[in-house]
């Protein structure tokens, strides 16, 4: 999808005249303490390591093709990981190619899905291979209740199938498999139809739907290994296990215990106001992680116990989330400029196909960052500024650094929770188009 086929809102530069007097709290620039886990080192050898262990990989007989399924999601390192399955498979005069693995994401289009992998560094350039984008599938057949195992076509018509995914929490409710390789076969591989099928139910689909597809599919597709990748709370790569297409089940249980033990969080159980400097659908699939957010926000599930937000304000999208800005229905401001790049067409198939509406809601949009945040204050109902437990992140996804108000400080000191800290305090700053310049550093 070009810039071209973009189709974004227009919303006015709303401003506020009483919102000028609003004083903004003093911030505290303090490094977090997680949970350890060192990054791989050599990440390359351990990759090709990982394909020379995966037995049914090595019977493909040399000459045929493979495909390489990736999804939409931010990994560490990914363009470095398929570039390296890509460069294995040459050596083992294999013909690999890639197939975006992403259901309904990219708009749900051939050019908008490629043009996701591309945010990603991946290119038939760089990659050295070819890109298959298609929409189109195969019908595996009935799983039961009118429901059929949709897969990708180019996948099903190679002679084996690379699945490379990240293990993590999903973004609804607690399962014993929630976003892997599973789901990368049943929704990323099944494509719109796939996507479709798992969420027509709601967020049960993910619990009941989307295992009988993965069965399917596994059984029908020519599926030979899978890569199974943890972060560790700093976004690096700390875990690579080859997975064979039998063991997908019970290695991603194990290994999805594993990843939510390493999860970054904030060290608090109640805040009045959050600013998200950015959010995105690489980030997490509802833009902004509900671990960290405290909102699932989806009509009959249960929002995480903690932590509760009153108030939240996003101010920016990534680059790679191609202006899907799912999420927004998660947070109560957002700034004229980022509403104004929103690509509604992106936002609304990616909520329709997974039949939650709710993260492509739109919030309150102000002229810009100063007035939104200024409103987050005025809104958190805390009227004096001393009182006020706000904090400030790059993303739900790197909490290494935050910006927290003196009640905050206080309390995560008490914790043990900070790592190091800046001795003097510093204030909101902004420049004259009003953009937000005091900024989290990592």
């Amino acid at each position: 999808m070009t810039a071209n086929h973009f189709q974004s809102p227009a919303f006015p530069a709303i401003r506020f005249p009483h919102l000028a007097e609003v004083k903004l709290p003093p911030l505290h620039r303090v490094r977090i303490r997680h949970p350890q886990a060192p990054a791989l080192q050599n990440l390359e050898k351990m990759v090709a390591d990982v394909l020379k262990n995966c037995q049914k990989l090595q019977q493909i007989p040399r000459g045929s093709e493979v495909a390489i399924a990736v999804g939409s999601r931010g990994i560490a390192k990914i363009d470095t990981i398929t570039r390296t399955v890509v460069s294995q498979l040459k050596v083992w005069n294999l013909k690999p190619f890639i197939v975006p693995a992403m259901g309904s994401h990219g708009g749900g289009t051939d050019d908008g899905q490629q043009e996701v992998l591309k945010k990603l560094g991946i290119d038939e350039e760089s990659m050295g291979c070819e890109i298959r984008s298609s929409m189109k599938t195969v019908d595996y057949g009935s799983i039961g209740d009118g429901i059929h195992c949709h897969f990708d076509a180019n996948a099903a018509g190679a002679a084996g199938i690379i699945l490379v995914n990240r293990v993590k929490a999903h973004t609804s409710f607690p399962r014993e498999i929630e976003s892997g390789l599973i789901k990368l076969i049943a929704v990323g591989l099944g494509k719109a139809e796939g996507a479709r099928s798992v969420h027509r139910i709601g967020p049960k689909g993910l619990q009941e739907i989307l295992p009988k597809l993965a069965e399917r599919a596994i059984l029908s597709a020519p599926i030979k290994a899978g890569i199974a990748l943890i972060e560790n709370a700093n976004r690096e790569i700390c875990h690579i296990e080859p997975v064979e297409p039998e063991a997908l089940f019970e290695t991603e249980k194990r290994l999805l215990r594993k990843a939510k033990s390493l999860m970054p969080s904030l060290p608090f159980d109640q805040l009045d106001a959050l600013i998200v400097e950015e959010f995105g659908k690489e980030i997490s699939g509802a833009g902004l992680d509900p671990h960290i957010s405290g909102r699932t926000d989806i009509r009959g599930v249960e929002n995480p116990s903690t932590p509760f937000i009153h108030k939240i304000a996003a101010l920016r999208m990534t680059a790679a989330t191609n202006r899907n800005g799912m999420g927004t229905g998660m947070v109560d401001f957002l700034p004229q400029p980022t509403a104004n790049k929103l690509d509604l067409h992106s936002m609304y198939m990616n909520a329709v196909s997974s039949t939650v509406l709710e993260k492509a809601f739109l919030p309150i949009v102000l002229a810009n960052d100063q007035e939104v945040i200024r409103a987050l204050v005025a809104t958190c109902w805390k009227p004096e500024i001393n009182l006020i437990r706000l904090a400030q992140i790059r993303s739900t996804l790197h909490l290494n650094e935050i910006l927290l108000t003196t009640p905050l400080f206080q309390e995560a000191q008490s914790k043990g929770a900070i790592a190091s800290f800046e001795d003097q305090t510093e204030s909101f700053k902004f420049d004259s188009s009003g953009q937000l310049l005091t900024k989290v550093q990592c």
